[in-house]
Parts: structure tokens; C-alpha cells; sequence
């Protein structure tokens, strides 16, 4: 492909696979400008991907209301209320399941639709699967929507970080992607909250998977109103599927229209900068499958999984999952009202994830990681220790979960999802993000499948210290492996962290 005449050539010399061995890299031999931007201007490319997490959650808070909603036989308003210990499996894991698609699909897609038709796709997708749900005539059918409305959460929770990562603004794109995880505890604030005013109604488990449907046409016109990604425009244009020129043109207006005329020069600045590295590691031809498994790539890959793994396997799923369950063992018998359990949870996981919204950009990422994950592995041991030797003290069992709960929430809860939109290279981040968000879906479905069995084979107690051995571990693993991306442009930790 021929390069463009305006841009400053670099030596290319051992850089097709993306390492950085040369001091001549333009981002290792100077500081990149700073960054001008109205606030209002970046809050609303946050905004609508965001929804996509918002719905997300939604759909965990509402299905715990909705499924009591569908096995009434008074007010389901449906014969086929009677259901199987399998059909209530598929029901309530159905979203889960499509997501797992959607992750697939968005490994093979997120490149060439790029992050903003992407989410397009999503919100479509929710929109369809919302009211097939809530028009389900038979079981058959409520199923479908559920998988359908669950591809929309993969390829949501695929887009929206890329899309915020690359369009917010340097000194506040912590903030921006770790307030994508507040809007997810939103979601399930809110449908906690929405299901108990419907689970009362008659045929109200349709009511409320329905009413994430205007929510999601929202999100389909939001990010229709935005740009595309300047990142991917200029990405695509290197690789040779768009004129340079043309492209960078229509990235700088883009840069403008998501940073507000503030960034005046700075958009023009940004642009030359993230071009200069496109030139410089040879991003020509498009990431091989192969490729996701070799040097700079390999690195980000191991950090970007291994954190959401560990975010599921230290007992996430289950402990939030069985947290009304856990509150009936430890002797409060107002827990009988699952409902109410669960919106207290979620306003303090809120309040927790405010916490960490307010201070990840000054703290940094590794910080409230490391402080996190201890209070995680100290929680743990609690709640086993309950459950083995402490059972006459109840108030054990609480403060353990209510500090999982909140140590997860400025750490494993909105970091993993940062460091997973940062840490890729921009020609792997599609795909490589893509196999990330699959084992986190992944995960989550195992854990959530093998926790009752488990507990059954093993007891609670010795389940939540496998689950404190693997805390351990994964605090050793973001000690040694996990770099800190505080304060640098994505080009920056792609040259310096990996």
C-alpha cells in the first residue's frame, strides 16, 4: 500500500510482529501532548455504549423476579407455568448462554463492523429479543428471546469498552470504562427494583423483560448519532481498506465531535500520533489468528484473560448469586425476601463502585487491584470459617460477604473490564478483546453451573476456601504480571507495558 505522502516514514526494520526493540519508537523518545476536551463532549460517546451495560444488568437483576413471575400459578397468566429444574436452568442462564455466542460472533465480526456498528447490532439484537421474551407465546419461544437478547450482551459487553477506551479522553478514561461497571450495577438495581413492582402482576414477568426494550432503541439511535471510532477509521485506512488522507480527515472530525471544540489542535496532534505508531509496527495487513499467540500479543492476551478469569473463578457468580441464601444460613430471617436482599446489595455495590469510579484515575489501576483482591481473599476465609467452625456467629458470615462485595467492587468488578479495554494492541484489540469477554462469559457459566454440586459435595465452607486459595493466586498474578496504565494513551501502553 502506498503511504501517505504527509506522513513522517520510520524504520520498520524487525517490527512486523509488533515488538518494541528500537529507541526510535516515536512514543518511547518523547511525551505525547495533552489532551484538550470538553467534559460535557465525552461524557456522551460514554453514554450510550454504557447502556449496553446498563441492560446487561438489567436483565441479571429482572430474571430473579421474573422467574417467580413465570412459575405462578395464579399470575403467571400462562398453562405452561409448571416448569422442569432444566427449563428453569435454561431460563434463567439463557441470557448467559447467548452471550457466549455473541462473544464468538464478535471474535469473527468486531473488526470489520468496527466498535460503533457493533453496538448498533447489539442494541438491535436487545431490542428484538426484549419483545420476543415478552411476547412469548410458549416456553420455546421465551427461550429464543432470552438467547437472542443474551448475543446482544456479548457484543455489547465485546464494543462498548473498545469504543470507550478509544474515543475518551487520556486523564479520564478510567473513570469513563470503570462508570460502564456503575451502570451495570444500575441495571440490577433497577431490575431488582422493577421485578418486585411487577412480580405482583399479573403475566408481570412480560412487563419486565419488555421494558428494556425503549432503552435499548435509545442506545441503537445514540450510537448511531456518533461517530465511529478515529482509532479504527485509521487502523482500517493503514491496512489499506480506505484512503489515508480521507480517513484521517474524517478521524479529526470525529475527534472534535467526541472531545467538544476544545481539542482544537490537540485532535490534529492526537491523529499524527496514533498514525506515526500505525506506521511504525507495520499494521499493513490484518491480525492473523495466529498472531493473538505471539509476542506483544501474547502478553496482553495472558493479562487481559487471566484477569477475568480469576474475576469469576475467586466466586463472584456464586457469591452474589447465593447471597440471599447466605444471609438465611447466617440466622436473619428477613433474608426470606430475596428481593429486598438483593437492592441492598446492589445500592452498596453501587456506592463501592462509585468509590472506585471517583478514584482510579488518581489511585491507579494496580492499587485498588492489590487492595481489592486482599480484602477478597480475607472475605473468603471468613466466609469459610463461618460455615466450618464459626456457625453461633451469624454477624461472621455478613461482614464477610458484605466485604467480598465491596473489595470486588473497586477491583475485579471495574478494573478487569478496564484493563481488558486498554492492555490489547488497536490491530488485535477486536479479537483479542473478543477471546477475553468469551472466557469471562465462559467462567461465569461454569461457576454458576458447578457451585450447588459443589457445595453439595463439599459443604460451603471448604467451597468459599478453594475459592480463598484461588484469591491467593490470582493476587500473585497481578502482583507479578498486571503493568500500570495510569495516565498513558493507548499507544503508550502498547509501547511501554507489553
Amino acid at each position: 500500500m502506498a503511504s501517505d505522502p504527509e506522513q513522517p516514514s520510520f524504520a520498520k526494520e524487525g517490527s512486523s510482529s509488533g515488538e518494541v526493540g528500537s529507541a526510535r519508537e516515536p512514543l518511547l523518545v518523547g511525551v505525547h501532548d495533552s489532551e484538550s476536551y470538553s467534559v460535557f463532549a465525552a461524557i456522551l460517546p460514554f453514554l450510550f455504549p454504557a447502556l449496553g451495560g446498563l441492560l446487561f444488568g438489567y436483565d441479571i437483576g429482572a430474571t430473579s423476579s421474573a422467574t417467580m413471575s413465570i412459575e405462578s400459578s395464579t399470575l403467571s397468566g400462562i398453562s405452561w407455568y409448571n416448569l422442569s429444574s432444566v427449563e428453569i436452568g435454561l431460563l434463567t442462564s439463557g441470557s448467559l448462554y447467548g452471550a457466549l455466542i455473541g462473544s464468538v460472533l464478535a471474535f469473527n465480526v468486531a473488526d470489520f463492523l468496527g466498535r460503533r456498528r457493533e453496538l448498533i447490532l447489539a442494541a438491535l439484537l436487545y431490542f428484538v429479543g426484549a419483545l420476543v421474551t415478552a411476547f412469548a407465546p410458549d416456553f420455546p419461544v421465551l427461550v429464543l428471546g432470552r438467547l437472542i437478547y443474551g448475543i446482544g450482551i456479548g457484543l455489547a459487553m465485546h464494543a462498548a469498552p473498545m469504543y470507550i477506551a478509544e474515543t475518551a479522553p487520556t486523564p479520564i478514561r478510567g473513570q469513563l470504562i470503570s462508570l460502564k461497571e456503575f451502570f451495570i450495577v444500575l441495571g440490577m438495581v433497577a431490575g431488582y427494583g422493577i421485578g418486585s413492582l411487577f412480580v405482583v402482576t399479573l403475566a408481570g414477568w412480560r412487563y419486565m423483560y419488555g421494558v428494556s426494550s425503549p432503552i435499548a432503541i435509545i442506545m441503537g439511535l445514540g450510537m448511531w448519532w456518533l461517530p465511529a471510532s478515529p482509532r479504527w477509521l485509521l487502523l482500517r485506512a493503514v491496512q489499506g481498506k480506505g484512503d489515508v488522507q480521507n480517513s484521517k480527515d474524517i478521524a479529526i472530525r470525529s475527534l472534535c465531535q467526541l472531545r467538544g471544540e476544545a481539542s482544537g489542535d490537540s485532535a490534529h496532534r492526537e491523529v499524527d500520533e496514533i498514525l506515526a505508531e500505525l506506521s511504525y509496527i507495520g499494521k499493513e495487513k490484518e491480525a492473523t489468528f495466529g498472531e493473538l499467540f505471539q509476542g506483544k500479543c501474547l502478553k496482553a492476551l495472558w493479562i487481559g484473560a487471566g484477569l477475568v478469569l480469576f474475576q469469576q473463578i475467586t466466586g463472584q457468580p456464586s457469591v452474589l448469586y447465593y447471597a440471599a441464601s447466605i444471609f438465611q444460613s447466617a440466622g436473619f430471617s428477613g433474608a426470606s425476601d430475596a428481593t429486598r436482599v438483593s437492592i441492598l446489595l446492589g445500592a452498596f455495590k453501587l456506592i463501592m463502585t462509585g468509590v472506585a469510579v471517583l478514584i482510579v484515575d488518581k489511585l491507579g489501576r494496580r492499587p485498588l487491584l492489590l487492595g481489592g483482591v486482599s480484602g477478597i481473599v480475607i472475605s473468603l476465609f471468613l466466609l469459610g470459617s463461618y460455615y466450618v467452625f464459626l456457625d453461633n456467629s451469624p454477624v461472621i458470615a455478613v461482614v464477610g460477604l458484605l466485604l467480598y462485595v465491596g473489595c470486588y467492587q473497586i477491583s475485579f468488578g471495574p478494573i478487569g473490564w478496564l484493563m481488558i479495554a486498554e492492555i490489547f494492541p488497536l490491530r488485535l484489540r477486536g479479537r483479542g478483546l473478543g477471546i477475553a469477554v468469551l472466557v469471562n462469559f465462559g467462567a461465569n457459566a461454569l461457576v454458576t453451573f458447578a457451585f450447588s454440586p459443589l457445595k453439595e459435595l463439599l459443604g460451603a465452607g471448604i467451597l468459599f476456601y478453594i475459592f480463598c486459595v484461588i484469591a491467593v493466586a490470582s493476587l500473585a498474578f497481578i502482583y507479578l504480571v498486571v503493568p500500570e496504565t495510569k495516565g498513558l494513551t493507548l499507544e503508550e501502553i502498547e509501547a511501554k507495558c507489553l
